[in-house]
């Protein structure tokens, strides 16, 4: 069973705090419900939000989905000022932008630690690991920061929602 404690969060925070300072990032640590370590990215050199914006949509484009007004309407609210990193996708997702793989696969490695395992097996339903990690850049309250020169993606942002809400008014 997955677990955290808090001393097992302070043997990991110098390592999560170098990560961090490498990259110029600001960001909290906490446990969440004793199974769960998290990182919570504030602010920073490195444009996240941006290049996780910019992979859906490229993703919606090559995948021809303006048919469809649902998932259109999905991808409309996934587009935000923050974002919940799917730490199995990080290489895929961010293949465009190395440096910001490279912070979030050191960031992962170090809130793993080297007393990590996990023996999940989804196949017969058994998850076995030694704590799960969560990685959150900025939250729905307070958007992510980025300290650095960005990527306009607003008026893209604004056609997607546009067309969303046209196909739903076009299948009613």
């Amino acid at each position: 069973m997955a677990f955290v404690s808090q001393e097992m969060k302070k043997k990991l925070t110098p390592a999560i705090k170098a990560v961090l300072k490498k990259y110029n990032m600001k960001a909290s640590i906490a446990v969440k419900h004793h199974s769960t370590l998290v990182v919570n990215i504030k602010s920073g050199d490195l444009d996240i939000v941006t290049a996780t914006n910019e992979a859906r949509l490229e993703s919606f484009e090559r995948q021809d989905l303006y048919r469809n007004p649902h998932d259109v309407k999905y991808l409309a609210q996934r587009l935000d000022d923050y974002v919940q990193v799917n730490e199995y996708y990080i290489e895929e997702t961010y293949k465009n932008y190395p440096e910001i793989s490279a912070f979030l696969l050191e960031l992962k490695e170090a809130m793993e630690g080297p007393d990590y395992f996990n023996h999940d097996d989804s196949m017969t339903d058994y998850f076995f690991r030694s704590h799960y990690t969560d990685i959150n850049v900025g939250n729905w309250e307070k958007p992510y920061v980025c300290t650095s020169e960005t990527k306009d993606l607003t008026p893209k942002i604004e056609e997607i929602r546009k067309i969303a809400d046209q196909l739903i008014k076009e299948a009613a």
